[in-house]
């Protein structure tokens, strides 16, 4: 996907998740507990305006994050889109940027992950007013679900592997095969932590489902229902659980 599309989409997702959220600024977010809707606006706020102080500044901003703003969580989040969609806009995706992911340093990065960022709290503002979740675009969904297995679940794994020890334990290097409509995933869990391949031997479990369903499950958004399973229930606990590590 291309940087246009990201910053699109982030357009798209933002002005829902902020319709949908502002409604009712007390609603508690199923997904985040303890969370009203007002803290998920602040928190994108304060995610997007993070991601622009260390594009900016080449680190990462201190201290942070900042107070609420006294306008409210709904002026903050105005505030702090129209900072990304004018740093995004400014920049070209190969261009150099401070990330937390070792192989991407780049502004590519940033639009990427903020456009999942914001359709993954879309949906939170959605479960919390009890709404119709509006479709996740399928070629959004099934770059977010290589986000989650590669970037984020396999480089944790791997990298804080004290993180992830307990439910990697004794996983011997089996397989779950992941589907989302025509892309497929095998993602191997062993001790060393995990590893994410599109080619190989089926694995002892199967999920498969459509591109936004798998990408919802792997954010623990939706539940077991949403999808098909096959193969060893035991190995996908396994997977659910380590999921658990890297969502919020």
């Amino acid at each position: 996907m291309d940087q246009r599309r990201y910053l699109d989409l982030i357009e798209l997702d933002y002005a829902r998740m902020r319709d949908t959220a502002t409604r009712d600024l007390a609603a508690p977010v199923p997904h985040c507990p303890g969370w009203t809707t007002a803290d998920l606006l602040k928190h994108v706020g304060d995610t997007f305006l993070h991601k622009v102080e260390t594009m900016r500044g080449g680190t990462w901003p201190k201290p942070w994050p900042p107070g609420p703003d006294p306008k409210g969580p709904a002026a903050y989040l105005d505030r702090a889109m129209a900072e990304l969609r004018g740093e995004l806009a400014s920049r070209q995706p190969e261009e150099q940027a401070l990330t937390w992911y070792d192989p991407d340093q780049t502004v590519g990065f940033w639009a990427r992950r903020m456009a999942l960022e914001t359709a993954v709290h879309r949906v939170d503002a959605e479960l919390a007013a009890g709404e119709p979740i509006m479709p996740i675009p399928a070629d959004l969904a099934v770059d977010g679900i290589d986000e989650i297995l590669v970037t984020f679940l396999a480089f944790a794994s791997r990298q804080w592997p004290e993180d992830f020890g307990e439910a990697l334990t004794g996983a011997d290097g089996r397989v779950v095969s992941i589907t989302a409509g025509a892309d497929r995933r095998l993602v191997r869990l062993a001790a060393s932590g995990v590893e994410v391949a599109r080619d190989g031997a089926p694995g002892e479990a199967s999920i498969s489902g459509a591109p936004q369903d798998v990408l919802l499950w792997l954010w623990r958004r939706a539940d077991d229902a949403t999808l098909t399973f096959d193969g060893d229930p035991e190995l996908v606990r396994r997977l659910r659980d380590l999921l658990k590590e890297v969502t919020q």
